[in-house]
């Protein structure tokens, strides 16, 4: 069984959940979001979404997705110190979202 690391999985779900934001895996990461982790991270995750396509200006490409994304590791950084049983769904969430990413 591997080791779960609760920063590196933290980060790296930060890092995916605000890609899928604005993408067409968000639709399945919102519902994966609200089943498992509860309304308010999917309200979070939503919210993300409308700064994301709101807030983009051309002239600083990039700072809203890095606001977004250290937003969210905080927040999952707290998931996990009170939850640290939600790390392999967490984990999981993460891998299959990237895949869904990628596709």
């Amino acid at each position: 069984m591997a080791v779960l690391h609760p920063r590196r999985i933290a980060w790296e779900g930060a890092r995916v959940f605000v890609s899928a934001a604005n993408a067409n895996a968000y639709w399945w990461l919102s519902g994966m979001v609200e089943q498992h982790l509860g309304a308010p991270y999917r309200l979070k995750l939503s919210r993300t979404r409308l700064r994301l396509q709101s807030e983009t200006d051309p002239r600083f490409p990039g700072v809203a997705e890095f606001s977004e994304a250290g937003a969210w590791r905080v927040c999952l950084d707290e998931l996990l110190d009170s939850r640290p049983d939600v790390a392999p769904l967490l984990s999981q969430i993460v891998r299959e979202t990237s895949v869904r990413l990628s596709r």
